[in-house]
């Protein structure tokens, strides 16, 4: 169940554009999550009520709300790099995509 629950969550991660986070930071609900996590076990962890684990995350500062600082940046000139989204109801996950990690990954061009 955890493979499929797994994929399902993967399925859904995409890129993020600033218009349609407006909404969602405006009901508050947009958790920055730090890129040395794993964007889809954050999904798994808040769909299984993990509380330890996501207080930990918390307590560490890998999951946080963005700034006033970040936000009036990312409504100016937008985010400074790439954003990928997950919702994980009522949460709206977003990450920094790492391009230069992505560009590795992608050997074969």
């Amino acid at each position: 169940m955890s493979e499929t629950l797994r994929q399902e969550l993967a399925n859904m991660v995409g890129p993020t554009q600033w218009d349609w986070l407006k909404p969602h930071i405006a009901r508050d609900v947009v958790v920055l999550v730090d890129p040395q996590l794993d964007l889809i076990e954050v999904g798994i962890a808040l769909t299984h009520d993990n509380v330890q684990l996501v207080q930990r995350w918390i307590g560490e500062q890998l999951m946080t709300k963005p700034t006033k600082e970040q936000l009036q940046t990312w409504g100016v000139v937008g985010p400074s790099s790439q954003l990928q989204s997950l919702i994980v109801q009522p949460y709206v996950l977003v990450q920094e995509i790492d391009q230069a990690a992505d560009h590795a990954s992608g050997l074969s061009t």
